[in-house]
C-alpha cells in the first residue's frame, strides 16, 4: 500500500473519531424521570399556551447543545417526600401535634416543568422545605377550624381540604402532590385517652362479661368430660369385669374339657357298644327265626300232614277192606256164622286201624309241640344273653362314669364342686332364700355389696351350702343318699 493511500485511510480515521468525539460532547439525551432545560442562543421558545420561556425543556429524547454558545442542566421529575410535624390548637383550644408525609413530584406538562425550573433549577433540594412549610401552614389554619373528634373521626376531610387549600401555591412551584397522610395525631392533656376511655371500659367489660360466659362454659364443659369420663371408666370397668368373667369361665371350662371330654367319649363308646349289642341280639333272634323256628315248623308241618297222609289211607284201607267184607258177607249171606264172624272181625278191624290211627297223629302232634318249645327256648335263650350283654355293658359303663367322676373328685375337687353347685345353685338359694321367709321389712346398707354380705350370711348360718357341697364331695345325691352303681349282669 503506498503512503500517500495510507495517509488518506488515516486522515478518514482520525475525522470519523473527531466527528464522534464532537458529536458526544454537544449531544444531551434526557432521561425518563427528568428534563433538559437549555438555556442560552436559540433556546427561545413559543407557543404552547407560553409566551416566552426563554430556555427550550427538552424530555424523553436528545438534543445537541453547542458548548460555549448554549448550557444544558438537568430537572429530576421523580417523587419526593416531605415529612410533616405540626404543633396547633384545635377549635375547642387543645393543643395537638400531628404527624404526617406529603408525596410530591414537579408536573409533568411544560407549564410545571417551566415553574419549578424557574424556582428550583439550581435548588432542587430547597423543595423538601417548601413543602413542609407550606403545608405546615395550611394545616395550622384547618385544624384551628376543627374539634378532636373531628380530626380522629374524619382524617380525610383533613386531608383533603388540606390538599385543596395548597392546590393554587402547588401549581404556582410546579409541583402535584401524589399523596396526603396523617400518621399520628397526639395531645399533651390526653384528652383523646380519655375519649376512648368510656368505650375501652365498655368493651373491657363485655370482655369480661364474655370471659365469665366463656369461663362457665368451659367449667360446664368439663364437669360434662369429667362425667363422661367417669361414664366411660364405669362402662370399661363394666365390659372389663364382664370380659374377665368370659376368660374365668373359659378357663374353668377349658380345665374341665379333658375330663368331660373323655367321659363323653366313653359314654359314645358305651352307647355305641350298646346299639352293637342291640343289633346283635336282632341278629341272633333273626338268625334264630330263619334257622330254628321256621325249620321247625316246616318239620312239624310236614309231620302232621305226613300223619294225616298215613291216617287218611289207613281209613281209607280199612274202608276198603270192610267193603270187601260186607260184599263177601252179602255174597255169602246164607252163611249166618261167617258172616257173623266177618262182621266181628271188621269191627275189630276197624278199631285197630281207628287206634292207630288217633297214636300215629298224638304221637306227630306232640312231636310238633316238642319242636316248638326247642325253638322258642332257644329264641328266648338266644334273647336274655343279647340282654344280658346290653346291661352288662351299660352297667359297666355307668361305673367306668362314676370311677371317672371319682378320679376327676381327686385331681380338680374344686372345678367339680363349682359344676355341681352350679347345678344345684336353684335349691343352694332357695335353701338359703328361707332365712328371710319370716322377715316383715329389711333395710341393707352399702348397695348391692351389703346384698351380697347378707345373701353370704344367711346361707352360711343355713348351712345349706356347706352340706350341699359336702354331700358332692361324698357322692352323695340332694336326697342324701348314695348314688346306685348298676350291678354287673348275669
Amino acid at each position: 500500500m503506498s503512503p500517500e493511500l495510507l495517509i488518506a485511510v488515516g486522515g478518514i480515521a482520525a475525522a470519523a473519531v473527531v466527528i464522534i468525539l464532537l458529536f458526544k460532547a454537544v449531544w444531551r439525551v434526557a432521561e425518563p424521570n427528568e428534563a433538559l432545560i437549555i438555556s442560552g442562543l436559540g433556546a427561545r421558545r413559543r407557543g404552547e399556551g407560553v409566551d416566552s420561556l426563554g430556555f427550550k425543556i427538552i424530555t424523553g429524547k436528545g438534543t445537541a447543545v453547542l458548548p460555549g454558545f448554549q448550557a444544558a442542566r438537568r430537572l429530576r421529575l421523580d417523587t419526593r417526600a416531605a415529612n410533616l410535624q405540626v404543633s396547633c390548637v384545635t377549635q375547642q383550644g387543645i393543643p395537638v401535634h400531628i404527624r404526617g408525609v406529603v408525596i410530591y413530584k414537579v408536573g409533568d406538562d411544560l407549564s410545571s416543568i417551566a415553574n419549578a425550573a424557574r424556582r428550583f433549577l439550581d435548588q432542587q433540594d430547597f423543595m423538601t422545605s417548601a413543602i413542609h412549610e407550606l403545608f405546615t401552614g395550611h394545616l395550622r389554619s384547618i385544624i384551628g377550624n376543627l374539634t378532636i373528634e373531628d380530626l380522629i373521626l374524619n382524617r380525610e376531610r383533613l386531608t383533603s381540604e388540606t390538599r385543596a387549600s395548597a392546590a393554587d401555591e402547588m401549581s404556582k412551584l410546579g409541583l402535584i402532590v401524589d399523596s396526603l397522610q396523617i400518621q399520628e395525631i397526639d395531645d399533651e392533656t390526653g384528652y383523646i385517652v380519655n375519649l376512648g376511655k368510656p368505650h375501652a371500659a365498655k368493651v373491657a367489660a363485655t370482655a369480661r362479661i364474655a370471659q365469665a360466659q366463656r369461663d362457665q362454659e368451659a367449667t360446664e364443659a368439663e364437669q360434662v368430660a369429667a362425667a363422661n369420663m367417669a361414664a366411660a371408666r364405669r362402662d370399661s370397668r363394666i365390659k372389663e369385669a364382664s370380659y374377665q368373667a368370659e376368660i374365668d369361665q373359659a378357663q374353668a371350662t377349658a380345665r374341665q374339657a379333658g375330663p368331660l371330654s373323655e367321659a363323653t367319649a366313653r359314654q359314645e363308646v358305651v352307647v355305641q357298644e350298646t346299639k352293637a349289642a342291640e343289633l346283635e341280639a336282632k341278629l341272633a333272634e333273626q338268625r334264630l327265626q330263619s334257622q330254628v323256628r321256621k325249620p321247625a315248623d316246616a318239620k312239624a308241618y310236614e309231620t302232621v300232614t305226613l300223619s294225616q297222609a298215613e291216617r287218611d289211607a289207613r281209613i281209607a284201607q280199612a274202608e276198603a277192606e270192610a267193603r270187601e267184607t260186607e260184599l263177601r258177607a252179602a255174597a255169602q249171606a246164607s252163611q249166618v256164622k261167617l258172616a257173623a264172624a266177618a262182621e266181628a272181625e271188621s269191627v275189630r278191624l276197624r278199631g285197630e286201624a281207628a287206634g292207630a290211627a288217633t297214636k300215629i297223629a298224638g304221637e306227630a302232634e306232640a312231636q310238633a309241640a316238642q319242636a316248638r318249645g326247642l325253638a322258642h327256648a332257644e329264641a328266648a335263650k338266644a334273647l336274655g344273653l343279647a340282654e344280658a350283654e346290653a346291661s352288662e355293658a351299660k352297667g359297666l359303663a355307668e361305673a367306668q362314669a362314676i370311677r371317672a367322676r371319682a378320679e376327676a373328685l381327686k385331681e380338680n375337687q374344686e372345678a367339680v364342686i363349682a359344676q355341681q353347685l352350679a347345678e344345684r345353685w336353684p335349691e343352694v338359694v332357695e335353701a338359703g332364700a328361707k332365712a328371710f321367709g319370716n322377715v316383715d321389712h329389711m333395710v341393707v346398707l352399702n348397695g348391692a355389696q351389703g346384698v351380697e354380705e347378707l345373701l353370704a350370711k344367711a346361707l352360711t348360718l343355713g348351712g345349706t351350702g356347706i352340706g350341699l357341697a359336702r354331700a358332692l364331695l361324698n357322692g352323695a345325691t340332694p336326697n342324701g343318699t348314695e348314688p346306685e352303681i348298676p350291678s354287673k349282669a348275669p
